[in-house]
């Protein structure tokens, strides 16, 4: 029997996609616009999908598709509940960021303790230059050592960023919703934490769990980063605690809408203590080729009737 596999957006992977070890047709879209799914997958059997939505309607009308396998952790984008229903195995990749997301957050914790870029730009426009001393202090530099780590969501990732923040002498405090030894509330991280890096998924239960009340909790020169999912923080909140002092900076890598084609109330901001990436924390060259082999890895355990990394 031979397969037909469609990779709905190609363009969201920088990386070799080896040919699994089965008789199979292969075709790629680089994008694929929510109008076009159908037509793209009506011969089917098997999806791979990044971001492109797998909605309940779209996928009634997919017979053929037996396996939808997403390029990512993050399944939010596929109807679950509609896949079950109609046969559809859904898997997911894991444990492949392992060393660059970590780093992404620690970069972030530099660069804003440290205040590297607003230095790096007030020196580019001369104030280095025009100033009368050997240097100035314009932005407040704080050191990471004897700094106090808040983890929310201590999952294989949180325990990672742990581990670093530890051997930068910083004193780590932990909280996940499932328990384990040693763990703290949440008030405990917010009120005692230096900087805070959120690792938690999107629910229901976690959408907007820091918004105002939260970040009036926080130490006036904390630091809020969020390299997880951009619902877990309520942006126009953080917008207002950043221009009021209620907290010290941030380092975002997620919004709420990606792409921000019709704006975004922190893209408003030019603060010299408020860093956004374009969601590129998981994106090292490293880390994405260990993602595409572990795509095939599903694709073929699924074939082989032994399905791995599924996702109920």
């Amino acid at each position: 029997m031979s397969h037909q596999i469609v990779f709905l957006d190609r363009e969201t992977l920088d990386a070799t996609l080896k040919a699994p070890g089965f008789p199979h047709e292969y075709r790629e879209y680089d994008v694929t616009a929510p109008g076009e799914i159908v037509e793209r997958l009506k011969d089917a059997d098997i999806a791979i999908v990044n971001k492109v939505p797998m909605r309940a309607d779209t996928l009634r009308q997919l017979p053929k598709l037996k396996l939808i396998a997403v390029a990512a952790t993050g399944t939010d984008i596929v109807d679950k509940a509609a896949a079950k229903e109609q046969g559809i195995t859904v898997v997911n990749i894991r444990n492949y960021a392992f060393n660059t997301v970590p780093e992404h957050v620690v970069a972030l914790i530099f660069a804003l303790r440290r205040a590297i870029v607003p230095y790096a730009i007030s020196t580019r426009r001369g104030d280095w230059s025009k100033s009368r001393q050997f240097c100035y202090f314009d932005y407040p530099i704080r050191d990471i050592a004897g700094s106090t780590l808040g983890i929310v969501g201590y999952g294989a990732l949180g325990k990672s960023i742990g581990r670093r923040g530890e051997a930068l002498g910083m004193k780590v405090l932990a909280y996940d919703v499932f328990p384990q030894d040693g763990l703290v509330d949440l008030d405990t991280i917010l009120r005692e934490s230096d900087v805070i890096t959120l690792h938690a998924p999107l629910t229901p239960e976690t959408r907007n769990m820091i918004g105002r009340a939260e970040l009036a909790k926080m130490k006036r020169d904390a630091i809020l980063i969020n390299t997880a999912r951009g619902g877990l923080v309520d942006e126009a909140a953080l917008a207002e605690a950043l221009q009021n002092g209620t907290i010290g900076g941030a380092g975002f890598d997620v919004l709420t809408t990606e792409p921000p084609v019709e704006g975004n109330v922190l893209l408003d901001l030019d603060l010299p203590n408020l860093i956004v990436t374009p969601h590129v924390a998981w994106a090292s060259k490293e880390a994405m080729q260990i993602l595409a082999d572990q795509v095939v890895d599903n694709i073929e355990a699924f074939v082989a009737g032994n399905p791995v990394n599924v996702v109920e």
